[in-house]
């Protein structure tokens, strides 16, 4: 195990119960090991081309290694609220500074056999150059959506991204609330 991954397996995480209301704290390889429900934020970012970034996760990540991604993000420290952690999680993986905050979407419950956690999905938009972690990002591109549309079914994608763009694709906001006179 590289030294980035062991320290993110020790990295302290709130672990919260299935209405998303913090039970404890336990390291993250704890977490993921005895499929603690925690909270991850997914942010979508694209350039002023409308262009999505996709990146592919490093070799050594402990969760998804190697498999692409069409978000940028990451778990929610302890104490940590959903819209600092996406703000953080997006600087750090693009190797930006001054992006502005990243708007929230919506927010479900990821689980499968051997993960759970709380999602919450934002966008934000970047037009400038990015730097990405080489510890995080193995390979990355800003794609428009039809070549990203048709990448999904070439590349081998991280399971709880498809799922956030699959409800993303899928979200409406609620119409707004026409005021009454």
């Amino acid at each position: 195990m590289s030294d980035h991954a062991t320290r993110s397996a020790r990295e302290l995480l709130d672990v919260v119960d299935d209405r998303d209301r913090v039970v404890g704290q336990a390291p993250r390889g704890e977490v993921y090991a005895r499929r603690l429900i925690h909270r991850c934020v997914f942010i979508q970012v694209r350039d002023g081309h409308d262009r999505v970034f996709v990146h592919r996760r490093t070799d050594d990540k402990l969760v998804f290694p190697s498999l692409y991604d069409m978000f940028v993000g990451g778990v929610v420290g302890v104490g940590e609220s959903y819209d600092a952690a996406a703000l953080r999680e997006a600087e750090e993986e693009l190797g930006v500074s001054g992006l502005p905050q990243p708007e929230f979407l919506f927010k479900f419950l990821y689980q499968t056999p051997e993960h759970a956690w709380w999602s919450a999905v934002y966008r934000a938009s970047w037009d400038r150059p990015v730097n990405p972690q080489p510890e995080e990002v193995a390979w990355h591109a800003f794609l428009p959506e039809e070549q990203l549309s048709r990448r999904l079914a070439e590349w081998p994608w991280v399971p709880d991204g498809s799922e956030a763009y699959r409800r993303l694709l899928a979200w409406r906001p609620d119409p707004p609330v026409r005021p009454k006179y």
